[in-house]
Formats: C-alpha cells, sequence, structure tokens
C-alpha cells in the first residue's frame, strides 16, 4: 500500500476541512468530535485558532499547539475506508 499523505487543506467552516491526498482523492471532514476529545487540542475549541492549521513535514494536519493527526486516519475520514492509524 502506497503512503498516504495530504497534498492540500482548505479551511471550509467551523470545524470542517476539505482535504486533498496524494491519490488524488479528496473529501471534507469534520474534526469537532475529535479535538474535544484530547486535552492537547484544547486550544483548537476556537475556530480561528482551529483554521490556523498547516501541513508538517510528513505532511499532514498540525496546529502550533502541538496537536496533529495521522494522515490515514484523514484519509479513512474524507474517504470513508476502515481506519489504520492513529491521532498523535
Amino acid at each position: 500500500m502506497e503512503c498516504i499523505y495530504l497534498i492540500d487543506a482548505q479551511y471550509k467552516k467551523d470545524y470542517r476541512i476539505l482535504l486533498k491526498f496524494n491519490t488524488g482523492e479528496s473529501g471534507e471532514v469534520d474534526l469537532e468530535k475529535i479535538i474535544s476529545e484530547h486535552k492537547i487540542a484544547e486550544p483548537l475549541q476556537d475556530k480561528k485558532i482551529f483554521s490556523d492549521f498547516y501541513l508538517d513535514t510528513w505532511p499532514t494536519l498540525a496546529w502550533k499547539c502541538g496537536f496533529d493527526i495521522a494522515p490515514e486516519y484523514l484519509y479513512s475520514l474524507a474517504i470513508s475506508k476502515p481506519d489504520v492509524s492513529a491521532i498523535s
């Protein structure tokens, strides 16, 4: 299986992000539940801070507070395939 990573991410609204993967597939994810479950992601409950994400060196979604989400997990959410990874 090919390594999954992000090639683009665009903030939509609220906690929704449109993701484009190296596989050529894309999809929108709602990350509200995920960020509410992790203490390190607490600052992201502020939508202005949430919307200030970047693609790190992997590349996957990351935020300045130290929270990131594995690209395989994002792929499983966006493309509706079984999750094969975890959140860090």
